[in-house]
């Protein structure tokens, strides 16, 4: 298999106590990601502070090839979480991991999965961002760095060049959201099957937390969000959920934001921008037709929608994104 010049490099920083499950998550993710010709998307490059072996939180060690110096050639960092945060669950970064972190170059993507949220705490890296983690540690983490905004409920933050997931499976949705942003829809959704997981579970769906569990749990909004898929073209008001669902709007408001983690209409305009992506990826159509089979109805909403959501227009996604 020929290299391929657009392989984006990226840096696994393993630390002592990490957990084998979110320690595989880049792996199994990013590099199954491929384009059109096979080629791989990413080289992994796995390393540890300082290239010894490292214990995982099950019974076993790790061993790696690289120390922390291999970090300044990479354009991404991802650190996997790790139950043995020590001196960063009380507001201090430890000397040898902060001497790793000093490889980084300026402007590196730097990523954090579950807990590993502490470890670019205790950097620094958080501080006035919006950040995640896994939600049983997110009061602790918000009262040990209060300069952090911390969202408990999300799956994951983008932030930019920063971005956090929640506890365990989240770290899935945030490397699925990388290849996304990176690549686009079509390489994602590859990576999604061939991982047997859902494509897309939104960075705004809700963490899977202690939601008391609703009444006549028997009933659920799950076939009325079926047949809105369906139907994206037209306009879908709340009253025809409700009615779809055979339920009060007050009742299936509540319970979809129970089930989805989110509200009807924002959970609408998310299917409708990743269905307005994969438009625009797959088809030549012009904006306004686009615009109309995803529902948004005009080009000047779509354009509106795609800049709230991803800082693009229609136009220069098309470019990068589209197949070739």
């Amino acid at each position: 298999m020929c290299q391929n010049p657009a392989m984006h490099r990226v840096g696994v920083l393993v630390l002592d106590g990490v957990i084998p499950f979110e320690l595989g998550i880049p792996a199994r993710i990013l590099g199954k990601a491929e384009d059109d010709a096979g080629r791989p998307l990413y080289e992994l490059i796995t390393c540890t502070v300082d290239g010894a072996p490292v214990r995982t939180d099950a019974g076993f060690g790790v061993t790696v090839d690289h120390d922390a110096r291999v970090l300044a050639t990479v354009d991404t960092v991802i650190i996997p979480a790790t139950h043995e945060l020590g001196e960063m669950k009380e507001g201090r970064l430890p000397e040898r991991i902060g001497r790793a972190l000093a490889e980084i170059r300026p402007g590196t993507r730097m990523v954090s999965i579950c807990t590993a949220s502490y470890v670019l705490a205790a950097a620094g890296l958080l501080d006035g961002r919006p950040a995640t983690t896994h939600w049983r540690s997110a009061e602790h983490f918000q009262r040990t760095y209060p300069k952090i905004r911390v969202d408990r409920d999300v799956l994951f933050v983008d932030d930019g060049d920063v971005l956090t997931s929640a506890g365990v499976a989240a770290g899935v949705d945030l490397c699925l959201h990388l290849v996304r942003r990176d690549h686009g829809s079509a390489v994602a959704n590859r990576v999604a099957r061939r991982s047997v997981v859902p494509p897309v579970r939104d960075g705004g769906q809700a963490q899977y937390i202690e939601h008391p569990v609703p009444d006549e749990a028997s009933a659920t909004t799950g076939p009325t969000r079926a047949w809105a898929l369906e139907r994206l073209h037209h306009r879908l008001s709340l009253p025809e959920l409700a009615a779809h669902a055979r339920m009060s709007v007050r009742t299936f408001t509540r319970r979809f934001q129970l089930e989805v983690g989110m509200a009807p209409g924002q959970w609408l305009t998310v299917q409708r921008v990743e269905l307005a992506r994969s438009l625009l990826e797959t088809s030549d159509l012009p904006i306004d037709q686009i615009a109309q089979r995803s529902g948004f109805g005009t080009g000047n909403s779509l354009r509106q929608h795609l800049r709230t959501t991803l800082g693009v227009s229609p136009s220069a996604y098309r470019r990068t994104f589209a197949a070739k």
